[in-house]
């Protein structure tokens, strides 16, 4: 079944005079535009392509690849500002991505870099953009530990530091005097948990040292390894929500420390699983 704002695997089922049309499933037939056909293609081929609405607001398909999907976080440029609709955000396709005035945290400017949720409307299968990226964060509450490194993005500025998307699941607080450098909108850097609040609030810092000194999460693995008889059922193919779970990290670091750990041959990847190398 084809997604609307995913890239999608589609067979292409005949020729039209105005491109191709691919198999959308329940979407019915949908249209890949002559521009965009690859060279040679033909009935009965698969292609990779995204699926969305073009600026007729009809169901087409693209070869080009967008800057972000539904789902995910972004950092997208305002391409200009409509005043009577909203913003519109460059996100690599013909058509510019909307962002509606109900949907902005705070105005924004055209040319101005601004961190987005995509979203898609289930009522209208349109995609859209806003900035009130707490609705979309994790329902979970979190559950990092006190100087564990973290992945953070920058959302905004405000009077007492950066307002930051804390491993793409959280937001926390990141005071301008724990930054040590200036920041702006879209920075991605390495952060360190500096406190959790009893509501739930996250305090971030980028120093790593003195009282937010941790074991790295290399290290982490390797305890956890220990301490559960030399293996681990998770791998850099188990889903990120697991990852999360059992170490508070992305899966992107997750499987950089699991590649550390491989490189200097202290684990060996067991697909499922990771187990301890012994004697290392």
């Amino acid at each position: 079944m084809a997604v609307i704002g995913k890239t999608n695997s589609l067979r292409v089922v005949r020729e039209a005079p105005q491109g191709l049309y691919l198999d959308g499933d329940t979407l019915g037939e949908i249209l890949l535009p002559g521009s965009y056909i690859p060279r040679g293609t033909a009935p009965g081929d698969t292609l990779e392509v995204f699926v969305y609405r073009d600026s007729e607001d009809r169901l087409v398909v693209t070869t080009e690849v967008p800057l972000t999907s539904v789902g995910e976080f972004a950092l997208l440029r305002v391409a200009g500002v409509n005043r009577a609709i909203g913003a519109f955000l460059d996100w690599g396709l013909p058509k510019d991505l909307l962002l509606p005035f109900r949907e902005m945290e705070v105005p924004v400017a055209e040319g101005e870099w601004i961190v987005v949720y995509v979203h898609l409307d289930p009522r209208t299968d349109r995609i859209y953009a806003t900035t009130k990226l707490s609705r979309h964060l994790s329902p979970e509450p979190p559950t990092y530990a006190v100087g564990q490194p973290v992945d953070v993005i920058v959302v905004r500025e405000t009077p007492l530091g950066y307002i930051a998307l804390v491993e793409q699941a959280h937001l926390g607080l990141l005071y301008r005097s724990n930054a040590a450098r200036p920041l702006k909108t879209g920075d991605r850097v390495q952060g360190y948990i500096s406190a959790l609040r009893p509501d739930g609030k996250i305090d971030l810092t980028l120093e790593s040292s003195g009282r937010h000194a941790v074991t790295t999460l290399a290290e982490r693995i390797l305890e956890a390894l220990e301490n559960n008889g030399g293996r681990l059922d998770l791998d850099d193919d188990s889903p990120p929500d697991a990852i999360r779970a059992a170490f508070g990290a992305s899966k992107k670091a997750f499987k950089q420390a699991l590649g550390t750990l491989y490189r200097s041959q202290r684990i060996r990847l067991e697909k499922p699983g990771v187990r301890l190398v012994a004697g290392k």
